[in-house]
C-alpha cells in the first residue's frame, strides 16, 4: 500500500503520474485541508503535522510514502528518512533543475509558495542551477484558491500576478495545486515551457520500489480518498480531478 500526502487535493497532478507508470498498487491520498496552506506555517508546523499524517499512514498499513506537497518535502522528508530508516518516502523535488537541463538560456519564472522558496532545499538547488535570469514569485493563497475551484476567483488572482510578466520562457510549478491551472496561466502571459516535479516523482518511485524489490500483485490501482476536514465535497473534487485527466 503507497500512501500520498498532500496539503489538499492538488498532489493529485503528481498520483496521476504514478498511476501513469503502470503502478498497480492501492493508493492512500490523505489531502490535509484543515491545515491547508503549508507554506506560510513555520518548519516546527509543518513537521509536527506532516509526522501525524505519516504516523496515521503507517498504522493504515503503508509501506512506502510520497510526499506530494512541495513545502512539506522541503521542510520534512530528511528528517523523516532518519526517524523511519524501513519507511521508503519518496518526495517532489523543486523543478527548477529541470529548466537548466533544457532551456537554461531562458527567462524563468518560479511560482511556489513562500515556505518553498525560502526552504534550504530549494535555495540550494537555485544557488547551483541559478541562470540569472529567473524570478522568484511567491503566491500567497493561490493554492487556496485552486483547491476551492472558483476559476474567477483563480483567474483574477492571476492577472494581478502575472500580467507584468509576458516576456517569460519558462514557468516552474512550485507547488502540486499548481499543474491544475495550466490553462489559466497560459492565458495571461502567453506559449511558455511549464516544468514541475511531478514526472520526476513518478520515475524516483519506480527506481526505488524495483530496487527494494517491492511488488503490488493488484491487478489494477485502487485509491481511497482521506480529507482531515471529512468534507465530502473535496472527495467529490479530486475524483472529478482524477477522472479528468487519466
Amino acid at each position: 500500500m503507497i500512501g500520498v500526502i498532500d496539503s489538499g487535493v492538488g498532489g493529485v497532478s503528481v498520483l496521476r503520474e504514478i498511476i501513469k507508470r503502470g503502478i498497480n498498487a492501492k493508493f492512500i491520498y490523505y489531502s490535509d485541508s484543515v491545515n491547508n496552506p503549508y507554506g506560510d506555517k513555520s518548519d516546527i508546523e509543518v513537521y509536527s503535522i506532516v509526522k501525524k499524517i505519516v504516523e496515521y499512514l503507517l498504522n493504515m498499513g503503508c509501506i512506502t510514502i510520497v510526499i506530494a506537497c512541495n513545502t512539506a518535502s522541503a521542510i520534512c522528508v530528511k528528517r523523516l528518512r532518519i526517524e523511519y530508516p524501513d519507511i521508503l518516502f519518496i518526495a517532489i523535488e523543486p523543478a527548477y533543475k529541470m529548466v537548466y537541463d533544457y532551456n537554461r538560456e531562458g527567462k524563468t519564472l518560479v511560482m511556489a509558495t513562500e515556505g518553498t522558496i525560502k526552504s534550504e532545499k530549494f535555495l540550494a538547488l537555485y544557488n547551483k542551477y541559478n541562470n540569472h535570469k529567473t524570478i522568484l514569485l511567491p503566491c500567497k493563497g493561490l493554492a487556496e484558491l485552486i483547491e476551492e475551484g472558483n476559476e474567477d476567483k483563480i483567474n483574477q488572482y492571476l492577472v494581478n500576478k502575472l500580467n507584468k510578466y509576458k516576456d517569460i520562457d519558462n514557468v516552474v510549478l512550485g507547488c502540486t495545486h499548481y499543474p491544475l491551472i495550466k490553462n489559466n496561466i497560459k492565458n495571461i502571459i502567453g506559449e511558455v515551457k511549464f516544468f514541475d516535479g511531478s514526472l520526476g516523482v513518478s520515475w524516483e518511485l519506480i527506481r526505488q520500489l524495483k530496487k527494494r524489490g517491492i511488488t503490488f500483485d493488484n491487478k489494477s490501482y485502487s485509491v481511497e480518498f482521506i480529507d482531515s476536514s471529512g468534507d465530502i465535497s473535496k472527495k467529490m473534487r479530486f475524483r472529478n480531478l482524477l477522472n479528468n485527466i487519466l
